[in-house]
């Protein structure tokens, strides 16, 4: 068994690709790299065939029917024989030395018979065309290097969450999970990240900075205008977040990660009305009251929490005044926290 999967989701990606693909490259035999060309229309397919016959005993490539990220992600693991699962998009990168750190990492786990269900890295918000970057680490809710639960989770800062980039799985928990990405959607990883953590019983933070997620593409999903006009794609996904865990059973047997879970959901329901009230419409406006009570019709616990109690109910305030302040505060965050 190979210590780890890598799946590459590719559309399109050949002016990239190939920058993604050597950053693995490193990892050796002990990685396969899977490589989903979905559905391309440039050079992707050909440039991933040829990456295949160099490295024969690494890689190997999916072509298949266009059906969006979540088809790719699902193609993978539906392939993948490591013991752990790594998403890296296309786009984005991994650096070569924390890379054979955490290998090495894994290599002492299974010389002395130990895994664990879920591996936290950092990853770097990369604006590699503005030469800047930030960091984002977990120092302050993990102890390091030490294998542990849920109920060892310390508190998140506002702008710490585990996303996609930060997360390794071990690939049968993500099976045991069922988690299975809808096609043709954006924004999926929200339900990488989340679905199958109630299946982790142990996980283990290491401090190193693997993961670059490249920001600057003007067609990139998580631009501010792409994100508007794909505003339904990123509903359908709060909702299914909002859906995919008992959290009344969890709050009893995991309450810490009920109260992390919640919180997820809070921040997905502010970017969902958020950038709503920046199409302005009164259809979006309407999306907007639709999608709260989706989430009161399903959960009046959760409904009630969320308006009270997270920053998710500064973002549905009553009245022009409301979606000033709440606009307002959005930009703030913006420019501090450089997430788009």
């Amino acid at each position: 068994m190979k210590d780890i999967t890598f799946t590459i989701p590719c559309y399109n990606s050949q002016d990239y690709m190939e920058r993604c693909i050597n950053s693995l490259l490193v990892a050796g035999e002990k990685a396969e790299i899977i490589i989903v060309d979905d559905g391309s229309t440039d050079q992707t397919g050909a440039i991933a065939d040829r990456y295949a016959q160099q490295y024969p005993k690494i890689i190997r490539v999916v072509h298949q029917e266009n059906g969006g990220h979540g088809a790719g992600v699902n193609a993978g693991l539906a392939l993948a024989s490591g013991k752990y699962f790594k998403v890296v998009d296309s786009d984005d990168w991994l650096d070569q030395r924390e890379l054979k750190k955490l290998l090495g990492k894994i290599g002492q786990w299974n010389r002395a018979g130990r895994s664990v269900d879920l591996i936290i890295c950092n990853y770097i918000y990369d604006h590699l065309y503005e030469k800047r970057a930030k960091r984002m680490g977990y120092q302050n809710v993990f102890c390091e290097n030490k294998i542990c639960g849920w109920k060892d989770m310390k508190h998140f800062r506002p702008s710490q969450y585990l996303v996609m980039h930060s997360l390794i799985y071990r690939t049968e928990v993500l099976r045991r999970s069922g988690v299975k990405l809808p096609r043709h959607t954006f924004y999926v990883d929200n339900i990488f990240a989340n679905q199958p953590l109630p299946y982790v019983r142990s996980l283990c933070y290491l401090n190193l900075d693997l993961y670059h997620y490249f920001l600057g593409r003007e067609d990139q999903s998580v631009n501010e205008k792409v994100l508007m006009q794909r505003i339904d794609q990123q509903i359908r996904v709060t909702k299914l977040v909002s859906a995919c865990t008992d959290l009344e059973r969890m709050r009893i047997h995991n309450p810490k990660l009920a109260e992390y879970l919640i919180r997820n959901i809070s921040i997905m329901m502010a970017i969902s009305s958020i950038h709503l009230l920046l199409i302005g419409t009164s259809e979006a406006l309407r999306k907007r009251e639709m999608l709260w009570n989706y989430v009161k019709n399903h959960d009046r616990r959760l409904y009630d929490f969320l308006r009270r109690r997270t920053v998710s109910g500064l973002t549905y305030l009553p009245g022009k005044a409301g979606a000033g302040l709440t606009l307002a505060g959005y930009k703030v965050a913006q420019k501090l926290y450089q997430f788009n």
